[in-house]
């Protein structure tokens, strides 16, 4: 069975929620992220949101997309977690623009993922501060970064030219058969 040119599998329990979701290869890789999350970095369930469906815009043009991950503590979005196939160098910008927007400060982690390899970076900047799975940041580490972050408003100008550089990454450069986006133009 396919949805598009996507292979669906069946289906199979999220690891966050519990809840009985498609089973695709995306999919699969996104339950080893949030695994990852859980078991090895220490966050708890209810510190990680799943498919928040953010709005961006370019001008009139106006699409909704889900976010894979967002790492909250103490109820402060801290780190964002985006997973796509093919690429992850390619994600670097479109990641670090979620963190301009996601949030009224700038986040000051984001994870670029194809679900084998993460590049993490500078939520503000973009500078990579590391490679692997090993270098996304523990609970405790996330809470030292936090601790030390600039979390200043994020600028109207600059939330503005973030929507567009996600609107040309992620809707612009998505897959047509993609259902998760949809365009409001």
């Amino acid at each position: 069975m396919t949805e598009g040119h996507h292979l669906v599998l069946g289906t199979l329990t999220d690891c966050l929620t519990g809840k009985t979701l498609t089973d695709t290869h995306d999919e699969r890789y996104r339950q080893g992220i949030a695994r990852h999350l859980l078991g090895v970095c220490g966050f708890a369930a209810e510190e990680i949101e799943a498919s928040r469906v953010i709005e961006v815009g370019a001008g009139e043009k106006k699409a909704r997309f889900p976010v894979d991950f967002i790492v909250s503590l103490g109820g402060i979005a801290a780190m964002v977690v985006r997973y796509r196939p093919g690429s992850i160098v390619t994600r670097h910008r479109s990641g670090q623009a979620l963190c301009l927007v996601l949030a009224p400060h700038e986040i000051p982690v984001v994870v670029v993922t194809n679900g084998e390899e993460a590049d993490v970076l500078h939520g503000g900047t973009g500078e990579l501060r590391g490679q692997g799975f090993d270098a996304i940041p523990s609970r405790g580490e996330l809470e030292a970064v936090v601790s030390e972050a600039n979390m200043a408003p994020v600028s109207d100008r600059r939330r503005e030219l973030a929507h567009r550089i996600l609107f040309a990454c992620e809707v612009d450069d998505s897959c047509p058969c993609d259902t998760s986006i949809s365009r409001l133009d």
